[in-house]
């Protein structure tokens, strides 16, 4: 399976995920995922977060919760909807 460089849930770089990546069920590191989405092989807020448009508004607010101005992050959050998960 190709290694993407953003997690395909929410776009982070999986380079800025200190867990090194999502997990699997069997316990390895996804490929796909950053740990903030994923873990044993189910997707984390999978009940609220059911549409790439929720993750977008989670993904600003967080963002700007870190200083980040809300244009800035929502130019971050523009590909959202092209990730792999949301296709």
């Amino acid at each position: 399976m190709k290694r993407h460089k953003f997690c395909q849930s929410c776009g982070m770089p999986h380079k800025k995920d200190t867990q090194g990546g999502g997990t699997e069920k069997d316990g390895s590191k996804s490929l796909i995922y950053c740990s903030f989405c994923y873990k044993d092989g189910r997707f984390n807020l999978s009940d609220e977060i059911d549409s790439a448009k929720k993750m977008q508004a989670m993904c600003i607010k967080m963002m700007k919760k870190q200083g980040m101005s809300g244009i800035l992050a929502w130019v971050f959050t523009r590909r959202i909807p092209k990730l792999e998960r949301w296709r």
